[in-house]
């Protein structure tokens, strides 16, 4: 089976990928990972991370994590994200993860519509680009994987939540708890509140 996905944008090599997960989320932190791909070392299988399995994710992300040129992944608290708001929280956990690359990139290639400059290095924003380009996708699986297992640790200190199966988005069960047992230092506040007020 080959990939389906293009290895790269563009000439500019190292090229990294950025993606985020956990932007829709009422708690847990928003997380980014930034990935540089081995040309040599090919990865079978990527994809956009919902479209995989879980045990699909986390095999990719063993192979990802060997395989690799660099790799780097980032989290933003709930804090921060009510501070400064998720669009800016995803950016800045993208930046943190291309600030912890050991390897420069003279690309970025980022999912989405939208990014703040870093450092001036030319970028370019793919729609659905976790769908599209290999590297995107590797970061998409990184940023996922990384984050539903610390949602699956903090689970243990608030089960009512069920994050071990919402992983902190808005299920109807999640919300519910919210209601009966308020917020707690896991939670964005900016999110929660908003949806509280509207269960009744």
């Amino acid at each position: 089976m080959k990939n389906q996905l293009k290895s790269y944008f563009g000439t500019s090599y190292p090229e990294a990928g950025c993606d985020e997960a956990g932007r829709g989320c009422l708690a847990g932190p928003v997380t980014a990972a930034a990935v540089i791909l081995n040309p040599e070392k090919g990865i079978v299988g990527l994809n956009d991370s919902k479209k995989l399995s879980e045990k699909q994710r986390n095999k990719l992300r063993e192979e990802i994590i060997e395989s690799a040129l660099d790799y780097a992944i980032a989290f933003v608290e709930p804090e921060v994200i009510d501070d400064i708001n998720i669009l800016n929280a995803s950016f800045l956990a993208m930046h943190l993860a291309l600030d912890m690359l050991k390897t420069t990139p003279a690309f970025i290639l980022v999912d989405g519509n939208r990014f703040k400059p870093y450092k001036n290095i030319p970028y370019e924003c793919i729609i659905k680009g976790d769908g599209k380009y290999q590297s995107i996708a590797a970061a998409s699986i990184l940023a996922k994987t990384a984050r539903d297992e610390f949602m699956v640790k903090i689970h243990q200190e608030h089960p009512e939540y069920l994050w071990i199966q919402n992983k902190g988005y808005p299920t109807l069960e999640h919300k519910f708890a919210i209601h009966k047992y308020g917020h707690t230092s896991y939670h964005r506040k900016t999110f929660s509140s908003a949806i509280q007020m509207k269960l009744f």
